[in-house]
């Protein structure tokens, strides 16, 4: 019968301590979209800026057309890779949004 409260006290006290650190989880999530969205803007325009460099270089220096289209395709890659990759970050942050969400009803908030 004490090795058997023993035991409960013990289920209690962990319990108690995985709710709190559940709780302790809390996370500014507007915050955090915030922050990707201007470093993912930040991106963007880095990326645009590299490439309206590169289309002003051609006047300078002699290129085919054949260089230009090859270019443009790879920009074409590059922009679209960019836009997939920042939408999948996205994703990410609302996934785990969710789950920290679930964590926390299921221990009681």
């Amino acid at each position: 019968m004490r090795n058997y409260l023993i035991v409960m006290v013990a289920t209690i006290c962990l319990g108690f301590g995985l709710a709190t650190q559940a709780r302790a989880q809390n996370v500014d999530w507007q915050a955090q979209r915030r922050q990707l969205k201007s470093q993912q803007r930040l991106e963007r325009n880095t990326l645009k800026t590299q490439q309206q460099n590169m289309k002003q270089s051609w006047r300078t220096r002699r290129t085919t057309s054949a260089q230009r289209a090859l270019a443009n395709h790879q920009m074409q890659r590059e922009r679209r890779d960019l836009k997939q990759r920042q939408k999948d970050v996205r994703q990410d942050l609302k996934d785990r949004q969710r789950s920290l969400n679930s964590m926390q009803r299921a221990y009681g908030h």
